[in-house]
Formats: structure tokens, C-alpha cells, sequence
């Protein structure tokens, strides 16, 4: 595990940074082999987290003045700890700046704001084909929830259900 560099800042993000949060979030589709499905615009991240009311939360982090990574994060709810907690939707970090601690420097800021907001909890997903980032997810202490499985429903399936009410 890697500390950040002095150099590493990380901030919140604000609706000027709306360009930076979609060419982050294309480069995290790629990287996830889902190019194909990313469709957000730079309209649309304006809209959904910097409108009337947001959907989530954005740190932006800096190797000096250069933007190297991003979080998206937003609250949940634990009703066994009647707690909120954060759910990290995204971490991505630029190729040239992994390995320099930038996402400890994230996560770190997420732990932050967690314990800042009386969270009971910080989770997150990841690719179970992405070994890099599950080993650094372990050596920061984190724990896989092997007896839980993620269901999504998108698209037809979801309309259908929705309408059948």
C-alpha cells in the first residue's frame, strides 16, 4: 500500500469540474471494459449532481495541479446499525498515477467524510476479475461480503416490473 505523496490533494468537486468527472468516468468504462455502455454527458452530470438535488458526491484528486482521480459516492442506510452509511460507486485513478498512493488518498478522504457524518459503514463493489484493486482493498483492511450477490435490474426488465404494479 502505497501512501500519498505531500503532492496528492484531494477536494471536493464542483459543477465546473463536470468535463473532468465525464472524461474520469469514460476512462473508468474503458478501463472496466464497458466503453460501450457509458452514455453520461457532461449535461447529464450536471443535472444529476450538481442540480436541485443530487444524487451523489464527487472528490476530485490532484498530483499537484494535475487532476489524477476521482470518487463518486453517495449515502445508504443500514437498517441493523440505523445508521447511513457511503457507498463508493467509482474510484478510478489515471494509468500514469497508480501506484503513487492515490487511491489510499481517496479512500482515506471517504473514510474521513464517513466517520465526519457518523457513518456506521463504507462499502463498495468491485470486479471480481480485477485482482489489483481487490489486493489493495485488502492490505487497506477491507473485508469481501462473499455471502452476498448484487442483482441489478436495467432497462426492459425494470420498465416491466414497474409497469406490472
Amino acid at each position: 500500500m502505497n501512501p500519498p505523496s505531500a503532492a496528492i490533494r484531494v477536494v471536493p468537486a464542483t459543477e465546473s469540474d463536470a468535463p473532468l468527472i465525464v472524461s474520469f468516468i469514460h476512462g473508468l468504462a474503458e478501463y472496466e471494459r464497458m466503453a460501450e455502455r457509458c452514455v453520461a454527458t457532461e449535461d447529464d452530470v450536471r443535472r444529476t449532481l450538481f442540480g436541485d438535488n443530487p444524487a451523489a458526491e464527487v472528490i476530485i484528486a490532484y498530483d499537484g495541479e494535475t487532476a489524477v482521480g476521482f470518487a463518486l459516492f453517495f449515502h445508504n442506510y443500514s437498517t441493523f446499525l440505523a445508521q447511513r452509511g457511503l457507498y463508493l460507486e467509482d474510484l478510478f485513478v489515471i494509468p500514469d498515477a497508480r501506484g503513487k498512493g492515490v487511491g489510499f488518498a481517496l479512500l482515506s478522504e471517504l473514510a474521513s467524510i464517513a466517520v465526519s457524518r457518523d457513518c456506521g459503514r463504507l462499502e463498495w463493489s468491485v470486479l471480481n476479475w480485477n485482482q489489483l484493486a481487490i489486493d489493495f482493498y485488502l492490505r487497506i483492511g477491507a473485508k469481501p461480503l462473499a455471502e452476498w450477490n448484487t442483482y441489478r435490474l436495467t432497462g426492459e426488465p425494470l420498465r416491466k416490473l414497474a409497469a406490472s404494479r
